[in-house]
């Protein structure tokens, strides 16, 4: 999981969602949604102490993988375990300032199956001047890295006894591959099949973990690559996964649709798109597709919040953040409520800039905002009176945020 970004928004990486579910979860999908306009919603109580804040942790190790990635292992001090205490699917944002300029990007916690306690971080290079390739070339043991706490709502449900179908590209294997470790783990009559598409074989990431975790669960854990760009002396299945060839696969591994079959997605938006309309062809309910998806570099911007629609000149913003209340103004210079908080408030959380990550996530409790498209919040929270500030645009002139909600 990976994002990539400056403080002037430029996207220069790698870009990584939160999660979604079913056909309408995340707008924005195919790219031509409509905006949406939030309102307050009734409240509820947060969670305090998981989003937000800066934490300074040591790479306990640094083991490469293949030649352009690497396996972080943070020390998480004892005063912060339970800060850092994650779930399957969750990621961290890490912060990396460099020559006058900040770079975020947010990738998923990878445990090793035999420690799901670790914070690992498995991190791919990118762009040339971004943080993965810094980290591929230079990050050593002992280094210091910023990070926030985890956060995400990626996850398989608890379904007792059920078959879990992930589906991943590239490093879209690093939270599947956690939430499988997990899921075999904790409920010993599940059972998982793994699809993970890549270009060559020595680009299949954490291959030699799932190998030992078959070992150990040889029954009920199925693992099959499927190779873009070389033909493997295995007979693996090449070419991309689409609606002609899923099919065909899930045949290969004895899947079929049915009520105690769930599905998790990850890797690009090309992909991830391809995937659930195909299994939706298939079958398969879209309720119980579950999945994130990435952008890389290069790929068309996301719509912007539409600034047709009439605005203020000006509107106050209160934004309640690690239990503090922040005070700021956005006016028509301001492209996005994030913009306009960052001039007095660095500390306000975000990522990606482009309605991916999830990072920015905020509740509306007064005022209203509107939104372009965006990825990361279902229908739940968008009826709930969520938003991402990195999308939002005011309209009226007070404006109440909650970022810890």
């Amino acid at each position: 999981m990976d994002t990539d970004s400056d403080t002037t928004g430029t996207d220069t990486g790698t870009t990584h969602a939160v999660a979604g579910t079913g056909p309408d979860a995340a707008l924005g999908a195919t790219g031509a949604e409509p905006l949406t306009t939030l309102q307050a919603a009734p409240h509820r109580h947060p969670t305090p102490g998981r989003r937000t804040g800066w934490h300074r942790l040591v790479a306990a190790d640094v083991r490469h993988l293949t030649g352009d990635a690497v396996a972080v292992t943070l020390h998480v001090p004892d005063a912060l375990r339970d800060v850092f205490a994650h779930r399957p699917g969750e990621h961290v944002v890490v912060r990396h300032r460099r020559a006058g300029t900040e770079l975020r990007r947010s990738y998923s916690v990878c445990p090793p199956p035999a420690d799901p306690v670790a914070l690992r971080l498995v991190i791919r290079r990118g762009a040339p001047d971004g943080f993965g390739a810094h980290a591929v070339s230079g990050l050593s043991t002992g280094d210091v890295l910023e990070l926030s706490p985890p956060q995400g709502a990626f996850a398989l449900p608890e379904q007792p006894g059920g078959h879990h179908v992930l589906i991943a590209g590239g490093s879209g294997i690093t939270p599947l591959a956690t939430m499988a470790a997990a899921a075999l783990r904790e409920d010993p009559v599940c059972r998982i099949t793994l699809i993970h598409s890549v270009p060559t074989a020595a680009d299949a990431l954490l291959s030699d973990e799932l190998s030992e975790l078959k070992d150990s669960f040889v029954d009920r854990l199925t693992v099959l690559y499927v190779l873009t760009r070389e033909r493997h002396d295995s007979g693996a299945p090449g070419g991309r996964i689409d609606h002609a060839t899923l099919p065909r696969l899930l045949a290969a591994v004895d899947t079929r649709p049915g009520p105690g079959t769930t599905y998790a997605v990850c890797g690009p938006a090309g992909l991830v798109t391809a995937v659930r309309r195909a299994l939706t062809a298939w079958g398969a309910d879209p309720d119980r597709i579950h999945y994130e998806m990435f952008t890389l570099a290069g790929d068309p911007p996301t719509s912007a919040p539409s600034r047709s629609a009439p605005a203020p000149l000006r509107t106050r913003l209160t934004a309640l953040l690690g239990g503090r209340h922040r005070l700021a103004a956005a006016g028509p210079e301001d492209a996005t409520v994030l913009d306009a908080l960052l001039r007095t408030h660095p500390d306000v959380p975000y990522a990606c800039r482009e309605g991916v990550c999830g990072s920015c996530r905020a509740r509306v409790t007064s005022g209203r905002v509107t939104t372009g498209t965006q990825y990361a919040l279902d229908a739940a929270e968008l009826a709930a009176g969520y938003t991402l500030v990195c999308r939002a645009r005011p309209l009226g002139d007070e404006l109440t945020l909650d970022f810890d909600a």
